[in-house]
This record gives C-alpha cells, structure tokens and sequence, in this order.
C-alpha cells in the first residue's frame, strides 16, 4: 500500500497528492509516469509525476476529474492508501541525458496548457537545479483554473501566465503569447509544450512555421500504460509509434495529431475498436480484450 501524505484540491476538479512511494521516488525523472489503482478492482490511471523528493522517498501528482476512478481518487485524504502506485514508466525527457555543458548553451521555452503544467514542472525544476532557467508559458481558461503558478515562478527564468478569457495574465492562448515572444526579440532552441492535444497540435503549427523544434508529450491519450491496449498508438513522421512504451515524448512536428485526435473518438465505443482492429491489423495491439 502507498500512503498519501498531503492530499488537496488546486483547482476546480483538479487535484493534488504527495505519495509515499520509495522505490519510484528513487528511480524517477522528469517525463516519466505512474499507474495508479485504488484497490484491487478499480480502474488502472496512467499520471505523469509532478514532483519527487528522492531523500523522502516521495512523488506527487496531479489529476482532473474525467470520469468514475478519478472521482473516487479526488474522495482520497492524507492517511489513505493506493493499493498500485508501479512506475516510473516511458522514457525521460530527452535533455536528462544530454551533455549539461551544451544544454546551458541552449535557450528553452516550456508551454504548458491547464492540467500540461503538472508534467512541465518537474522539467523546469530539473533545469533549474543544474543552473539552467528555461522561460514558461502557462495556460489556462480562466484565472480560477491556473495551477502551480507560484511553484513554477520559483524555478523557471521568466513565468509567463496567459487566460483564454483575460481574467489574468495575459489574454489570449498560449500561440499568442509564443508569437509575442518571438516578435519581442527573443530567440529560442528548442520548445516543449505539454497539454491538451488541440492546444499541442496549434502550438506545433506555429513553431513550425518559426522553424523552432518542438517536442510534445502525448500523455493525454494513454490508457493502460503498457502498450497492449492500443489506445495511444501514434504516427510519428512514417512509424507507428505508442506514447506508454516510445515516449511520452515525440517530436511535435512529426505528430499526426488529427489522426491521433480522431482515433481517440473512435476508440472511445466498441464499435470504434473493432474498426480499428481491423483497420490498423498487427499494428493495432488489442491486448486491453476489448478488442
């Protein structure tokens, strides 16, 4: 059993928890995922980490209600218990790896659109642990909706909050503000957005166009975690590719993001997954037995 130690609402919907979980603690870095499972019956939830304390043997995440296991999670408090906390899954960010003396040299942007801001800060923090301030965009509908503002002010170079409606921030999506960016002189290397799939989809649009390399996590459309349900199968550049076991992270402009978007419509009734199964062949994977 993995015991919550600080459980709390961020947002409407959107909620917070420290788990005591050693064992991922000590092996996990920033990209990487959790399944979680309340009990022995319940629904497994793929999560990306927010944050880990290696000497407290802790992770946190953060989760949006979505459906019937996120809203028994939300009803969790400290002292509770996960009956599953199995991870770290996927592969981490690719910068964890590079050469810390070329990656001070490069000039980050971080985009993160509503519930995206949770998988962007532990990168942030990361980077700013080893001497590198990275500036962040973070998105969100409304002031009401806005999360981890002043965590994340507290590691990112220069923070920049934007509300689709103007109540905070600046107004606007978060494309406007990458395009104010630019036209205001700044220069950047490479971008990593993190979000809803339509607002990753735009944002790689624009970069493209800037011909500013972009990496995207496709967290949002991953349901077992393992590569046997299919359900996060993607086309990257000419390859199927599955964001549990090949990323999360991709390169944003080989993205087939109108295909992915669809597929998932499609996924969602048994129709749909039979379709796909018949569609998509030895490339589908149907282990979910859905299928």
């Amino acid at each position: 059993m993995y015991k919550i130690l600080e459980a709390k609402e961020l947002a409407a919907n959107i909620f917070y928890m420290v788990v005591e979980a050693k064992r991922v603690a000590k092996a996990c870095n920033p990209g990487q995922f959790v399944i979680v499972r309340t009990d022995e019956q319940s629904e497994r939830i793929p999560l990306t980490i927010c944050d880990y304390d290696r000497e407290k043997g802790t992770v946190t995440i953060v989760f949006q209600i979505v459906g019937a296991a996120t809203q028994f999670m939300s009803e969790l408090k400290a002292g509770d218990s996960f009956h599953d906390f199995v991870g770290p899954l996927g592969c981490p960010s690719e910068f964890v790896k590079e050469d810390l003396e070329k990656l001070k040299k490069k000039k980050m942007l971080f985009v993160a659109g509503g519930v995206g801001t949770a998988p962007v800060y532990p990168q942030v923090k990361w980077l700013h642990e080893h001497g590198i301030a990275a500036d962040v965009i973070v998105g969100a509908k409304t002031k009401d909706l806005l999360i981890l503002e002043e965590e994340m002010k507290a590691v990112a170079g220069n923070l920049y909050v934007t509300t689709d409606d103007g109540s905070y921030g600046r107004s606007g999506m978060v494309t406007q503000t990458i395009s104010d960016l630019v036209k205001e002189g700044n220069h950047y290397d490479v971008c990593v957005a993190i979000g809803p799939m339509i607002m990753m989809k735009f944002v790689c649009k624009l970069t493209k166009e800037l011909e500013l390399p972009t990496i995207v996590s496709l967290n949002p459309i991953m349901v077992d975690g393992t590569g046997m349900c299919g359900a996060c199968r993607v086309t990257v550049g000419d390859k199927v590719k599955f964001a549990c076991v090949d990323g999360p992270e991709f390169d944003g402009h080989l993205v087939n993001f109108d295909e992915a978007m669809q597929r998932q419509q499609i996924y969602k009734t048994e129709e749909g997954r039979a379709f796909l199964k018949a569609k998509e062949g030895d490339t589908h994977h149907g282990g979910c037995g859905n299928c």
